[in-house]
């Protein structure tokens, strides 16, 4: 696990999402798992998301994959990046599992880059959690300022590159340090030497598409018949007002409507869509395909590098969520989701286990058709 210079209480009360931190030596006996060349051949698949950042005379310009080998050859600082490493690669998911302490279902995927002496994408902010992890080589990392909404960009087509950076701190990393950086925290990472560059991002769900979805199951379950209720009548002195009070009690029953929704259906879909075949394996199967399979017996299962897997508790059940659908089932499961989620592996034995279970042949059928498992026969 990553080791933190400060405890995981006083990092996740003062730093997450507040403030940088420098992890010098974070995974102290870390390998990176893949090479520049390695890296380059990813980019040059047709499934993978892969660009390419030129500086060329204080100019920047933004290339997308896929790319060919005469790609990578350049007389300018420049810079690989290809998203969803960890999809690829099992060694690059593992890092993952660096994080325990972060709920899992806020991971978004591991970002491997590679630049060569001065390479750089230039001063920006992100609007999610990072931790960099750097891997082969060196790179000085320059933290800015905080960037709200009205922080100017650069009038690039393609990069949203500040205008300004006003520089607060500076950080050197070798390999195995990093480096986490907040929410719209602006910094600049610049390459001394060739490197390259592990960036675990934890994205979180926009407040507007939280609100879309509990709206949506509100609406459901009110129906047409729900009708606002008056608040306390009182003589109108002014004809044709809508009065402040007939505003509060209709925000007021919005709300209470809102509240009476308890069913977490509509955020653990939300956040469990998106198991991108489009950039990875396709392991999501058909349902008599996992029949079938469940049927004949099965060694092992390992979750799937791209799934996003979560549960809950609701009154007496165990919600599972995985590529934005849900399935309700037995608490009974726990133990065995639990562990699952934990080493991404259920044994053999494990498996049977589950299948005995009333509704475990179910769970299985679900976590496989929605792609969520790699299978060993």
């Amino acid at each position: 696990m990553l080791s933190l210079p400060v405890s995981t209480e006083v990092f996740l009360a003062e730093y997450w999402q507040r403030k940088p931190l420098l992890i010098p030596g974070g995974l102290t006996a870390f390998s990176p798992p893949v090479s520049a060349e390695e890296l380059a051949g990813i980019a040059m698949e047709p499934e993978a998301e892969s660009r390419i950042v030129v500086n060329r005379n204080s100019q920047w310009q933004l290339h997308h994959g896929p790319f060919s080998a005469r790609d990578f050859n350049r007389d300018s600082p420049w810079t690989l990046l290809v998203q969803r490493v960890d999809h690829w690669v099992p060694e690059v998911a593992d890092i993952r599992r660096e994080v325990p302490f972060i709920p899992g279902w806020r991971i978004d995927d591991v970002m491997v880059s590679y630049a060569n002496d001065g390479g750089s994408v230039g001063p920006h902010f992100d609007n999610y959690d990072v931790f960099l992890l750097q891997g082969d080589g060196v790179r000085r990392w320059k933290i800015g300022q905080y960037c709200d909404e009205a922080e100017p960009l650069l009038d690039h087509p393609d990069l949203l590159l500040l205008a300004e950076f006003r520089q607060e701190d500076e950080f050197v990393l070798n390999c195995g340090d990093i480096l986490y950086v907040p929410p719209r925290v602006a910094h600049w990472g610049i390459a001394e030497g060739d490197c390259t560059t592990y960036s675990i991002g934890f994205r979180a769900p926009r407040l507007a598409d939280l609100l879309s979805r509990r709206t949506d199951a509100a609406l459901e379950s009110l129906g047409n018949a729900t009708l606002f209720k008056d608040p306390v009548p009182r003589p109108s002195a002014r004809p044709g007002e809508l009065s402040r009070s007939d505003i509060e009690a209709a925000t007021t029953q919005l709300i209470n409507a809102l509240a009476q929704q308890q069913s977490p259906q509509w955020m653990g879909e939300l956040i469990t869509e998106g198991i991108d075949t489009e950039h990875g394996p396709d392991g999501a199967m058909s349902d008599e395909e996992a029949a079938s399979l469940l049927g004949n017996g099965i060694t092992s299962l390992t979750l799937q590098p791209e799934a996003r897997v979560c549960w809950t508790e609701h009154e007496g059940s165990l919600w599972v969520f995985a590529g934005g659908d849900s399935l309700s089932v037995s608490k009974t499961h726990l133990p065995l989701l639990m562990e699952l989620c934990d080493t991404w592996t259920l044994s053999s034995p494990q498996v049977e286990e589950m299948q005995s279970l009333e509704a475990g042949p179910n769970l299985l059928a679900f976590l496989l058709t929605r792609g969520a498992l790699d299978v060993e026969a």
